[in-house]
């Protein structure tokens, strides 16, 4: 039954199938982030005496230091003995496994995402619950896919419909999950990703709104621009948030490269005696600190505060990641961000009263700002914004400060978004230029040659004739079982058109005039990006497309050349040398 089902969906054009696989996924990854929200809250109610969520001010000063630090222990003591690549988590792990490994994503570093992310949150260490949970998203739709054995293509739009309805679930602001997914998880936009991407979106938000109400995570941000006069102010804002999302990326390298050299499950614990110190003359910076975004709103909080925690919460969240802590820094930007603007928007009310918009107001449009800078994401920030606050008038002075704030961080300082530049500082490989995309975009079934026979290397010539009565293109040729060459059938006609053979004459079709290729095995899941890449790491000039059906029982499926991949995407000449 297993089998039929992943045949039915393997085989021939998706379409309203994988609009339903992504409304699964959305359930699924929705469901995830349901629970890791919930266990976060119900976590922190249970241990703080107060009852309440983030209510670390409530503690005593002796719980503020020791939390963090036995935090980071227990996080370092889960992760510990694995290699790098078993303790790679979060939206880095998800970009990283779509880059190199298709979109495979282990379930057993998404366990270790969920347990780590919670005990690093509950104990106070300064980092967001998003990027654990698109990660948790993007497995939901990995596991899925690779659970009907789909094609790798499909598997990537599965793991982008996983993290759209993360972000959906996470924020209630389901266009913000969709543009996300594109320009941070999959860095394109491709019209066949869309409708999969949206129903997933959708469906967490729905499942969001039905768990935790219809309001998204930021209430009262309601806001509106009281002049243009404030326009230039405006740009002034951007440029500061893109010097501050700058340092951001700066600490975040520096934290990573700090005792490098001492154990990997130790450095946890030294973000948790930094959060403890700093925790204790400041418990507002612990946490994911989106409280401090409702004061902000309410006008409960003063500048000196504003100033103090915005410091060390950018320090403190990128010490936190840069020493192994598994969570992300996607909330923390945005805390930042919001007081930033929240700072400038005092100063401007101090300066010029009367054409000045209020804190709330700058501070959405740092938070937006600072997250389009630091996850090079423009569009998704505006969305967020708009979504978030439900006045579309934010969208004109929130795109100059977006402008801005990128231009400083991807223009004057040449860094590249927070994600690829981590990649990339680790000396990892990441390809995304618009062939690699293409390619990705489509798999081996939909391209292969399926007009072929296998055939062993000596046949009888009756064979022969009876083979090429079905008029096959290619020949697959085996020795002991296994695909050695393959060669057109033509050539096999010459020889025999040629000869005068018997019906019993032995015919050696390696002796035959005749052009062969030498062929290497590639799975039926694998995209044309990996089979081009199979091509050149093996030296061979044909690939030949497999698929285990049962135990030691594999089924050859078609046959796949560089002129077949190329007719999907014609290749400059300076890539296929």
């Amino acid at each position: 039954m297993l089998e039929k089902l992943r045949q039915y969906f393997i085989f021939g054009r998706l379409g309203v199938k994988l609009y339903v696989l992504a409304v699964i996924t959305g359930l699924l990854s929705s469901l995830a982030i349901t629970l890791l929200r919930l266990t976060i809250d119900f976590g922190q109610m249970a241990l703080f005496p107060s009852g309440e969520v983030e209510s670390y001010d409530t503690l005593p000063w002796y719980w503020l230091l020791t939390m963090p630090i036995l935090g980071g222990l227990l996080i370092g003591l889960l992760f510990r003995g694995l290699n790098a690549e078993q303790r790679n988590t979060g939206i880095l792990h998800v970009i990283e496994r779509l880059s190199s490994y298709e979109g495979r994503l282990p379930w057993q570093n998404a366990v270790r995402q969920f347990i780590g992310t919670s005990i690093a949150i509950i104990t106070g260490h300064s980092v967001g619950r998003e990027g654990p949970g698109v990660h948790l998203g993007a497995a939901s739709g990995s596991i899925l896919a690779r659970g009907l054995e789909l094609p790798n293509n499909s598997v990537r739009i599965l793991v982008a419909s996983g993290s759209a309805a993360a972000i959906a679930a996470s924020f209630n602001t389901p266009i913000a999950g969709v543009i996300f997914a594109m320009e941070v998880i999959m860095m394109e936009y491709h019209i066949a990703s869309f409708i999969p991407v949206i129903l997933a979106a959708v469906t967490g938000a729905v499942v969001c709104r039905l768990t935790f109400g219809d309001d998204t995570v930021f209430v009262n941000l309601a806001t509106q621009m009281q002049s243009l006069w404030e326009l230039p102010y405006i740009i002034f804002l951007g440029v500061i948030i893109g010097f501050l999302a700058t340092l951001s990326l700066k600490s975040l390298q520096l934290f990573s490269g700090i005792f490098s050299h001492h154990p990997s499950w130790l450095r946890p614990t030294y973000a948790g005696i930094l959060m403890g110190v700093f925790g204790m003359a400041v418990p507002e910076v612990m946490g994911m600190g989106y409280g401090i975004i409702s004061s902000i709103s309410a006008n409960e909080i003063a500048i000196g505060s504003l100033i103090i925690i915005l410091i060390l919460k950018l320090l403190l969240s990128s010490a936190c990641v840069g020493f192994g802590i598994p969570a992300g820094m996607v909330g923390p930007t945005m805390v930042v961000g919001a007081c930033a603007g929240a700072i400038l928007g005092y100063l401007g009310n101090s300066v010029l009263p009367e054409y000045s918009s209020s804190m709330t107001f700058y501070a959405v449009i740092g938070m937006c700002a600072m997250m389009s800078a630091t996850l090079k994401a423009p569009l998704a920030a505006l969305m967020a914004m708009l979504e978030l606050t439900g006045n579309p008038e934010i969208i004109l002075p929130g795109m100059l400060a977006i402008v801005f704030s990128s231009l400083i961080i991807h223009d004057y300082f040449k860094l590249d978004a927070l994600f690829v530049s981590i990649l990339r500082y680790r000396g990892l490989d990441f390809q995304n230029d618009p062939i690699s995309q293409a390619l990705r975009k489509i798999s081996v079934g939909a391209a292969m040659q399926r007009n072929f026979v296998t055939l062993n290397q000596v046949i009888s010539a009756q064979m022969a004739m009876q083979t090429l009565k079905n008029s096959p293109e290619w020949i697959i040729i085996t020795r002991d079982r296994i695909p050695v060459v393959m060669m057109p059938a033509s050539d096999l006609a010459r020889a025999v058109s040629v000869k005068d053979m018997g019906e019993n004459t032995d015919i050696d079709l390696m002796q035959i005039p005749g052009t062969r290729r030498d062929v290497h095995k590639i799975s039926l899941h694998t995209s044309l990006f990996e089979a081009f890449q199979a091509l050149n790491e093996h030296h061979v000039e044909a690939l030949y497309v497999s698929r285990q059906n049962a135990p030691m029982i594999e089924r050859i499926y078609g046959i796949l050349t560089r002129e077949m991949i190329e007719a999907h995407y014609q290749l400059p000449k300076s890539v296929t040398k």
